[in-house]
């Protein structure tokens, strides 16, 4: 995630994320990439993608996705797959 985001489109994708998560009553912790570089950088190294922007979720260590395969599986019904649930 990231606090200081300057694209409206990256904050409404990590609202919707969150908003879906809070309805399902899952857990969730979020880390903000805009504290340091060191915590950017992780993420792409994990994501595998040295431009890749908010939102990248993970669940644990396992890599999920990003914004748009959420919105896929929520669209076709598997979030569950998604999330690795």
């Amino acid at each position: 995630m990231s606090s200081a985001s300057g694209s409206r489109e990256i904050k409404k994708h990590q609202d919707a994320i969150f908003q879906f998560l809070d309805s399902k009553n899952i857990k969730y912790f979020s880390k903000d990439i805009t504290v340091s570089t060191d915590v950017k950088d992780e993420m792409r190294q994990k994501v595998g993608n040295p431009k890749a922007l908010p939102p990248q979720v993970f669940n644990g260590t396992q890599y999920c996705g990003d914004y748009q395969a959420f919105f896929e599986a929520v669209e076709d019904g598997k979030p569950e797959k998604f999330f690795k649930l």
